[in-house]
């Protein structure tokens, strides 16, 4: 009887433990980054601006603002770093403009449609995803951040470098 009740015990106790998240399975958390990076291809395909832009880093959104202001500003425009987060918060004006030019040199259905995903190193909050397009000679590493609990995709982390 001692050990019915100790069994029904530790049951209970895992089944409490897992629903607060305390007793995760290994793969949920890589579920999550997954469908992060996922995510932001699916909504660069739909050209949905404000989801793209909820789903980036902030380390991301910096560069992109510091980019488009000194663009701008060598164009006569006087946009403050203020004026363009917000277009890129609501996708319009230089959002619009922004991601209109980059999703014409970048397909989404490439990492969407004809590439091979693989899930590496995962570890104090960062993320890499090995994406391997058919024709490329390497593959790319999307690099994707916990900020706040949530996991965002480091774009102009992963891609800057290779940019500039």
């Amino acid at each position: 009887m001692k050990k019915a009740f100790l069994t029904i015990f530790i049951a209970l106790i895992m089944i409490q433990l897992s629903l607060n998240g305390y007793c995760q399975k290994p793969g949920d958390e890589e579920d999550r980054i997954l469908v992060a990076a996922e995510s932001i291809f699916k909504a660069m395909k739909k050209k949905d601006y404000p989801k793209i832009w909820a789903l980036l880093t902030s380390a991301s959104k910096n560069i992109i603002i510091d980019d488009v202001v000194k663009e701008e500003s060598k164009s006569g425009g006087k946009y403050s770093r203020e004026a363009v987060h917000n277009d890129f918060k609501v996708g319009s004006g230089l959002a619009e403009v922004y991601w209109s030019n980059y999703l014409a040199v970048f397909n989404p259905d490439i990492v969407l449609e004809r590439s091979k995903w693989q899930m590496g190193k995962v570890a104090g909050g960062k993320a890499v995803i090995i994406i391997t397009y058919h024709k490329a000679d390497r593959p790319a590493e999307l690099q994707v951040f916990k900020e706040d609990g949530t996991w965002k995709v480091g774009l102009e982390e992963t891609f800057r470098s290779s940019r500039r």
